[in-house]
């Protein structure tokens, strides 16, 4: 139950910030780089909020803890302070390692350490993080708090509207919003740079709005027991000083990312009646390992029932959306009132097929309309908060449009299942604006997102059932058009019965002596007509299906990859999979009979999917054309 702090505890806190102040000069001028000014800002707001939050030092993954995001990561030093000051942390650890390769005590706040919730630094993100875990809560029954730190600066960002509708829409009564209105970022004063008039956009959005000093301790905690008793979502603005409890330091906007240097720390540190021992932090400093190892995180483990794959039968068409909207129907009918799993949409649900999910478990079904940057956020955040969470929408939104936000998905080591349909040109008359043509090559920047790219709809089907369970960020990319699911050479389901989903396996879908086509997705399936086509006029193709480009086993097809080898792909043909494929062949130091790559060369026109793979050199008949015309 929140309550009001005695006048102890009060002053408890306010001894504490006097101290931060110092352990924030400190490590700051240990490592010579650093943000003290904002720091000194908001350290009383980070005292006030942890101190507040539901979240023991002794138990900082207790899964029913209340969270706390700091949305301006740049002021780590004041966060670091805080959660040592507070017990989460060794302050000593702090102060010496602090933007040292060697400690976990990064230049900007980092998932894992206790009391960081999520790793930030891109303004602008912190509140989505807020609106996903909040929304965690309520679809996990667990109802904890949480709570968001910001900036002034970063309200300008438009995801920060975007956040801000979504709580509203979804009555997250459980959320707060913290913000340091300081009105300084590194150009100068916030008001002259961007106005933005923070209170009244928060008011517009149907928020509660309580304004307090940010630097007394009383006022904070009255507004964060008000906030917790509200029946909507509550920003706090907190008016502070840039610097505060430093003189030289107060209002100088110089020193947002400058540390002091030896001399004025010494001065501040005796301003604020505290001992000078950096030169203890400095031989410390030296002592430091040249890295540190990754920090371990302990997210809850989700293990979803996944159920029976179904299996489309070869002689009717459909498509690999359909089938992933209902695969995903299927997983929320099995987990519902056991497992919660969240779809957010973007406003795409006829086209991406998540309404089939809609109707199966409706009040788990997000929709932000279209806010991307927002809902790619919102599910990843969700995603690390023991929910099953997935993202839909169509490519170029999902991957392009979100790109900092899926890696900052990545950073944080989500587990995020996205889903992203009309990728390359299989999206028709849209045209250029809509092709997707770096699905591969934007995920391949990435250290931990793992693709897969489906062939058919049995594929799909069994590939949703296998990300759903499996840990880690994961990308489903699927085309538009519809098709007739691959067969094998008896003219069966070759993704049916007795298919097993495994991640990196490479397919041998038809099997040839004199070209080997290397193929990915939807184009598979021009593939396999060309090499049926091919066989009946003594031309011998092995066709092999690479599902998940960034992790593909290339190793267990090698046998298949010294003759005339021909890389197939609806992408950009200088990132995707032929480029993938070429540096596998350097490296293993395999040297066809010929390679070549072909894919899309330039942002294509509308049109149907079979004139524009037409164009591309993708139909089967033009692969036809093109092996014949190597081969003979």
């Amino acid at each position: 139950m929140a309550r009001l702090l005695t006048k102890a505890e009060l002053k408890r806190l306010e001894d504490l910030g006097r101290i931060c102040r110092g352990d924030i000069i400190k490590m700051t001028t240990v490592a010579n780089s650093g943000h003290p000014g904002g720091s000194m800002s908001s350290i009383d707001i980070f005292l006030s909020v942890y101190d507040f939050a539901k979240n023991d030092p002794r138990n900082p993954f207790d899964p029913e803890r209340d969270r706390v995001i700091v949305s301006h990561g740049h002021t780590s030093p004041g966060v670091y302070a805080t959660l040592g000051r507070l017990g989460f942390v060794d302050i000593d650890e702090v102060i010496c390692g602090f933007r040292h390769p060697g400690s976990i005590f990064e230049g900007h706040i980092t998932r894992g350490i206790p009391g960081v919730e999520w790793t930030t630094g891109n303004l602008g993100q912190g509140l989505s993080v807020g609106v996903g875990m909040a929304l965690a809560s309520k679809i996990s029954g667990k109802n904890y708090r949480v709570l968001v730190a910001m900036s002034d600066a970063e309200q300008a960002k438009g995801q920060v509207a975007e956040a801000r509708r979504t709580a509203k829409k979804y009555g997250l009564d459980n959320l707060v919003v913290v913000i340091d209105y300081n009105d300084a970022q590194i150009s100068g004063n916030a008001h002259d740079i961007m106005f933005v008039d923070i209170k009244a956009n928060y008011l517009a959005d149907g928020w509660k709005v309580i304004e307090v000093d940010g630097h007394d301790y009383s006022e904070l905690n009255k507004a964060l027991v008000e906030a917790y008793e509200s029946k909507t979502p509550v920003a706090i603005i907190g008016k502070t000083v840039m610097g505060k409890g430093v003189s030289f330091m107060e209002g100088d906007v110089s020193y947002h990312g400058k540390p002091l240097d030896m001399e004025k720390a010494a001065s501040a540190l005796s301003e604020l009646k505290l001992e000078n021992d950096i030169d203890r932090f400095v031989e410390m400093r030296k002592r430091l390992p040249s890295y540190h190892e990754p920090v371990h995180l302990e997210d809850e483990e989700i293990r979803p029932i996944i159920g029976v794959p179904f299996v489309y039968p070869v002689e009717k068409k459909s498509d690999n959306r359909s089938a992933f909207g209902k695969a995903l129907a299927d997983i929320g009918k099995l987990n519902k009132g056991k497992l919660p799993v969240m779809v957010v949409d973007c406003d795409l649900k006829p086209s991406t097929k998540v309404n089939e999910f809609e109707k199966i478990w409706p009040e788990n079904f997000i929709q932000i309309g279209v806010q991307e940057h927002n809902a790619a956020t919102v599910a990843g955040a969700a995603s690390v908060c023991g929910v099953l969470a997935f993202f839909a929408d169509f490519g170029v939104f999902g991957i392009d449009e979100t790109y900092n936000q899926q890696r900052l998905n990545d950073i944080n080591k989500a587990n995020v299942k996205v889903g992203v349909t009309h990728v390359g040109i299989d999206v028709g008359e849209d045209g250029k604006t809509h092709h997707c043509l770096d699905y591969i090559g934007a995920l391949r920047n990435f250290f931990g997102f793992k693709l897969i790219v489906p062939a058919d709809p049995n594929q799909t089907d069994r590939a949703v059932r296998f990300m759903s369970r499996a840990d880690g960020n994961f990308v489903i990319a699927m085309g538009r058009s519809t098709m007739n699911p691959i067969a094998d050479e008896e003219g069966k389901p070759f993704f049916g019965e007795g298919y097993e989903f495994e991640y990196g396996k490479v397919d041998v879908v038809r099997k040839g002596k004199e070209v080997t086509l290397v193929t990915t997705g939807q184009v598979t399936h021009q593939a396999v007509r060309a090499a049926d086509e091919l066989r009946s006029q003594g031309i011998e193709v092995t066709v092999l299906n690479v599902s998940c480009p960034l992790g593909a086993d290339f190793d267990s097809v090698k046998e298949h990859l010294s003759s005339t080898v021909i890389s197939l792909e609806d992408h950009n043909v200088n990132s995707g999979l032929g480029s993938i494929l070429s540096d596998y062949l350097v490296q293993s130091r395999i040297t066809p009979k010929t390679f070549e790559k072909i894919g899309v060369d330039r942002y294509m026109f509308s049109g149907d999917n079979e004139l524009l793979y037409d164009l591309s050199g993708l139909s089967s008949k033009s692969i036809v054309e093109r092996v014949r015309g190597i081969i003979q």
